[in-house]
């Protein structure tokens, strides 16, 4: 080790353990609010945007043509992906980290006070457009950054799967805090919901926007980049460096998220648009469900990443894969009787086997790539999945419905995902107790 990384401040194991700590919970935290934003979108999407922004087309197109604004945020992240891998890899995981939530947060405020088709007509569709890619570049930069800020304070290569997981929190914690805010606001008398209460969620992020950089400003760089700044081993273009020198590391790990974000973003986003137009089902006993569902993920993610560090990550992301690709008929099958009970059961199950993929997935990547160009690599192909996946699922199964009317043409999709990821992660390599700090060229 060279004399340089010895300058580095040693900390004692307790002082260690508080910055893991705080780590942690600013990851998770700051990941947490920009998925409320970007969820908040999600949700308002299916209930809102279809009604006002495109309200001459048929109730169809209306659904896809909002759903197409809503892939746009997708098709983003990867250029996020991108803009803050170079820079988290350049001058540090934190100071991006700050940068992608302030980001985040303006846009998603933005939103609430975008007029709609009746004020200024197709122009506030632009509007939402524009806004709904500069919340994907946000999101894009996001991930990587929170993942790492986390992992690469765990001394133990046997706890990396677990203290990864927690960033993943922020999924359902964000998910939960969208439709809470919905909940809350759709209960108003008439239409003042679809007139103006949809506009409060999007102005409260704000708020938590200003707790967020509160709490990820009061910690430090993480060990894993002060060494690399220590010893001068700061890529100059990680971005270009990465593509170049593990294109099918990032390849595996785009096509890997597959079964776990195109059938998530149908059973979290796509559900509304099908139970209240198709089933007749009420929007507030979709939206409770969904909660539900988004609080069992508190129990999930964890555990799943804690069983990843036991039985390994690859072993542990088949499982998972496995069980989305037949979750899809099970889950069409109880919601299509619209018997609520079964209804309330077939979200609440859907969330499992995407957890299972999701609690391990941060550590599966992100050790895939070297400590110089990880943020770079694990961000980039993270991201590009929202392209061929997360992004277009909606748009997708919203298409595959209104051509056959039937469901089972959407579970098959769900299917094909899932024999996508399978195949990837079979071909991924397995870093489960590797130690991987070290690796810097």
């Amino acid at each position: 080790m060279s004399t340089v990384t010895s300058a580095l401040p040693a900390l004692s194991e307790t002082e260690h353990r508080v910055q893991l700590r705080r780590a942690v919970i600013a990851s998770t935290i700051g990941t947490a609010i920009e998925w409320y934003d970007f969820f908040l979108y999600s949700t308002v999407t299916g209930l809102v945007f279809a009604k006002l922004f495109f309200p001459r087309s048929d109730p169809l197109v209306g659904t896809l043509e909002a759903f197409g604004v809503y892939a746009v945020g997708f098709a983003a992240r990867p250029v996020g992906a991108a803009i803050f891998g170079h820079y988290g890899d350049r001058i540090g995981r934190k100071a991006t980290l700050v940068a992608t939530l302030m980001l985040m947060g303006i846009a998603t405020f933005a939103v609430a006070l975008v007029p709609t088709y009746a004020s200024i007509g197709i122009w506030g569709a632009v509007l939402l457009t524009l806004l709904r890619f500069i919340q994907g570049v946000g999101v894009g930069g996001e991930w990587g950054g929170s993942v790492l800020l986390s992992m690469e304070w765990a001394r133990s290569s046997r706890s990396r799967g677990l203290v990864a997981s927690w960033p993943q929190l922020g999924v359902p914690l964000g998910l939960f805090l969208a439709n809470l805010a919905v909940l809350a606001f759709s209960r108003l008398a008439g239409d003042d919901f679809l007139t103006w209460g949809w506009r409060i969620p999007f102005a409260l992020s704000l708020v938590l926007v200003g707790i967020g950089l509160y709490i990820r400003l009061g910690i430090m760089e993480t060990p894993v980049f002060q060494r690399i700044v220590a010893e001068r081993k700061v890529a100059r273009q990680p971005m270009l460096e990465v593509i170049r020198r593990h294109p099918t590391e990032i390849v595996l790990s785009a096509f890997v998220r597959m079964a776990e974000q195109a059938p998530f973003y149908i059973f979290t986003a796509f559900v509304f648009a099908y139970g209240t137009g198709t089933l007749h089902i009420s929007r507030d006993f979709l939206l409770l469900t969904v909660l539900s569902a988004s609080l069992l993920s508190f129990i999930t993610v964890p555990l799943s990443g804690h069983l990843s560090d036991r039985i390994g990550r690859r072993k542990m992301y088949l499982i998972g894969a496995a069980a989305t690709g037949a979750i899809g008929f099970i889950y069409f099958g109880l919601l299509n009787t619209a018997a609520l009970p079964l209804v309330f059961l077939a979200i609440v199950i859907s969330i499992i086997p995407h957890d299972m993929m999701y609690g391990p997935q941060a550590a599966l990547i992100a050790e895939s790539f070297t400590g110089r160009l990880r943020y770079s690599g694990a961000s980039l192909g993270y991201q590009l999945a929202s392209v061929i996946a997360g992004g277009p699922a909606p748009l997708i199964a919203a298409w595959l419905f209104g051509k056959t009317h039937s469901s089972t043409a959407i579970a098959l999709y769900i299917l094909a995902c899932s024999l996508l990821s399978l195949g990837a992660a079979a071909l991924m390599q397995d870093f489960t107790g590797k130690d991987i700090e070290g690796e810097y060229e």
